[in-house]
């Protein structure tokens, strides 16, 4: 339970639904005020306490799990490794695969429970998971990376609700988060400012901004601030001789340089992944791939070989970053995932 109105509906419907259930709030931070709060936030002490109510209100026991030290290692120190390597992490998809439905189920199978439910809006049968129901809110993209094993211990009442109908259905329960905002952004940095969390791990490191033919037009503290499709930020005193606006096109950690070029020199048709979750079996000869949450979704041909994903885009994608996950879908199922290790635009 995080606090929020739908981990607190879920809760109340699998009780309806004659589960036995027991409340559980994951501390994850060893200081939750750095965290965090109010709308934007989902692991601080202000939600451990709506947390709390809720449970009350529902009339189950509840817990608060001491789950920090796992976070810090398993997710915040993963995301500061992964932007120093010149990719592009989503701490929310490393949070599910390493928290959630990993140590938290791990701990729950330990204790006797049989699943791990949670507000998620997504759908899962037969360890087969798919789209929850609300375009707006599916999150079956951040939950790509569970295995089957793991999805068949996970309960997601919430996947054939829509958002509006869970805060209307919150409300006729009496539970005081029904109008809570949603959490937004990442959890762990406090203001938003990812460029000065990363500077604060990673210290300055000066470098170059170069165009595509190699020509320095700027420079940056640390390349790590920067993500493939970036175009906000760059401040680069240099106007391109077209006059348009410069986007990142590539980071090389190894030389510290980044570089950047104009929109359509985005356009990738292939793309390569690595650490394959759920695409063991045959594909079929066309699906569709989704490379971001809540992002657009892109025919492609799949094919795998040797552990590696191997996908061609019918349709050009742009801003694909190393780092990131490209989910399979067939229609509204999802086929796997994998981690994107390269994406190139057509031979």
């Amino acid at each position: 339970m995080s606090g929020g109105v739908d981990s607190a509906v879920a809760a109340a419907r699998a009780v309806e639904a004659g589960y036995d259930v027991t409340g559980v709030h994951m501390a994850l931070s060893a200081n939750p005020k750095s965290y965090r709060t109010g709308a934007r936030g989902c692991c601080t002490l202000e939600d451990s306490r709506d947390a709390r109510r809720a449970a009350d209100v529902i009339g189950i026991p509840f817990y608060v799990w001491d789950l920090a030290e796992r976070f810090d290692r398993d997710v915040v120190e993963d995301f500061v490794a992964e932007y120093a390597a010149g990719r592009t992490p989503n701490p929310c998809l490393r949070c599910n695969e390493k928290i959630k439905f990993a140590a938290l189920l791990d701990r729950a199978l330990a204790l006797g429970f049989d699943a791990v439910c949670t507000g998620h809006y997504a759908q899962v049968a037969d360890g087969v998971l798919r789209r929850g129901v609300d375009e707006g809110k599916d999150q079956s993209y951040v939950l790509a990376v569970c295995t089957r094993e793991q999805l068949r211990h996970a309960i997601f009442p919430l996947g054939g609700t829509t958002k509006a109908e869970i805060r209307r259905e919150a409300e006729r329960r009496g539970l005081r988060v029904a109008d809570k905002p949603d959490s937004h952004d990442i959890c762990f940095i406090a203001d938003g400012d990812t460029r000065a969390f990363l500077a604060g791990r990673l210290g300055s490191a000066k470098g170059e901004i170069v165009d595509e033919e190699g020509r320095v037009v700027g420079e940056h503290e640390g390349a790590y601030g920067f993500t493939v499709g970036q175009r906000k930020g760059l401040r680069i005193g240099t106007p391109a001789p077209d006059g348009k606006p410069r986007y990142v096109l590539d980071i090389s950690p190894v030389t510290n340089t980044v570089r950047v070029g104009p929109r359509e020199a985005l356009d990738v048709h292939e793309i390569r992944g690595e650490g394959l979750v759920g695409l063991e079996g045959p594909l079929p000869a066309r699906c569709q791939v989704q490379l971001r949450a809540h992002g657009s979704v892109h025919d492609c041909e799949p094919a795998v070989s040797g552990g590696v994903l191997r996908l061609r885009l019918l349709t050009p994608a742009q801003g694909v970053a190393p780092g990131q996950a490209a989910v399979l879908y067939d229609g509204d199922t999802v086929l796997g995932s994998a981690t994107i290790s390269s994406a190139a635009p057509v031979a």
